[in-house]
């Protein structure tokens, strides 16, 4: 790995800053899912063991507006997070701003308020890469899934700490990905869901390339059928890229829909029924996929090495429509094939469908792993190198 590594360091009595994604849904003050949390406590403990003077982690949550601050904005502040993480480690977590941060006591820990607060770090402003850098003799990037922003948290800091390198989360998905993009067990079938073609035009290209099966779902899947010249009703698709719809088409091996469910109304407690793809009614709206579907897709589950899969099949937040995509998180947790998931509602989804240690990897990562599958590169991976050489 050609980034510099926690691994490789001396930790011993210094202080340490990182850049962890605590973005953790929050409802009534309390986090109601720990998976980020979790996946970032092997660093903390990675840190402790090593001796590190005081860890001072660093997270965003949500996207406050221009001008919030905790105390105009409070269901963005990380104080409910502090206070989990401090359960989760059996110890004090205290929420500290820029200034009291400067102030931390040897052997503590702290977690900085979102920094979305502070004014410049989503422009990467190099002033408050600066401040950050001067709160620690290391900084850690441990945040994947923040890797592919530009940010002063993420990108500028590497550029002006003292030390910088990836954290023990960061280098477990850059192994993995690289390692299933240059030698993934075949056959390989990538399963991309979601609303619009135009966001994940790249890595849809990528994949067309790199797969032996395509699988789409969700809004995207009605794009292309809308391109084979199929009527889709009122369904969501993207009219401007039928073309780039019928391009991919002819270019790989794609597997989609064969029947569908369908509603007028996308709400839950709208009547629903199912139907062959050829013959979605002028007042129709696809909301999920059909049986036949998710038989073709089982049996596709069967007789692959790998599976990458980012996006849900249909509207699985409505339980109604929740079938298809739940059916094919349990087909992918029953298939021997090595599993890779990663976005935040295919995270869900999994949840939802209760096979998280089912699936062999999941990645933190949403729109930082399909960056990465599509070859670009992270500006926060492009720091690190430069420090590296």
């Amino acid at each position: 790995m050609d980034v510099p590594s926690v691994y490789a360091l001396d930790i011993r009595g210094k202080r340490v800053l990182v850049r962890e994604d605590l973005n953790a849904p929050v409802q009534d003050g309390r986090v109601t899912s720990d998976a980020r949390l979790l996946a970032a406590l092997p660093t903390i403990e990675l840190l402790k063991k090593q001796g590190a003077a005081r860890i001072l982690l660093a997270s965003h949550l949500g996207r406050p507006a221009k001008g919030d601050t905790p105390a105009t904005a409070p269901q963005f502040s990380l104080a409910p997070v502090a206070a989990r993480l401090g359960e989760l480690l059996g110890e004090q977590v205290d929420l500290v701003d820029m200034e009291s941060a400067t102030a931390m006591q040897a052997g503590t820990i702290g977690l900085l308020e979102n920094v979305r607060f502070q004014p410049g770090e989503t422009d990467n402003d190099p002033a408050l890469a600066e401040k950050l850098g001067g709160l620690c003799d290391v900084f850690v990037m441990d945040a994947f899934a923040t890797a592919h922003r530009a940010h002063a948290s993420t990108a500028g800091v590497i550029d002006v700490a003292e030390v910088a390198c990836a954290g023990p989360l960061l280098l477990r998905e850059l192994e993995t990905l690289s390692e299933l993009l240059e030698a993934p067990a075949r056959p390989l079938v990538a399963v991309i869901g979601g609303a619009k073609i135009s966001t994940k035009l790249g890595v849809l290209d990528r994949l067309a390339q790199l797969t032996d099966t395509l699988v789409v779902g969700g809004a995207i899947a009605t794009t292309f059928l809308a391109a084979k010249g199929l009527n889709v009703g009122k369904s969501l698709i993207e009219a401007s890229m039928l073309d780039e719809a019928e391009r991919l088409l002819a270019s790989s091996r794609m597997l989609l829909p064969v029947d569908v469910v369908v509603a007028r109304e996308v709400r839950a407690g709208a009547r629903t029924k199912t139907i062959p793809v050829e013959d979605i009614g002028e007042h129709d709206r696809v909301v999920d996929i059909g049986p036949n579907s998710r038989a073709q897709l089982r049996g596709a589950m069967n007789v692959v090495g790998t599976i990458l899969w980012n996006g849900p099949l249909g509207v699985f937040e409505i339980d109604r429509f929740a079938a298809g995509t739940l059916h094919f998180a349990r087909s992918v947790a029953r298939s021997p094939a090595f599993s890779l998931a990663g976005g935040g509602d295919t995270l869900a989804a999994i949840d939802k469908a209760g096979v998280a240690k089912s699936i062999s990897y999941i990645s933190t990562g949403g729109g930082a792993l399909l960056e990465f599958v599509e070859g670009r590169e992270l500006p926060a991976i492009a720091s690190l190198r430069a420090r590296a050489r």
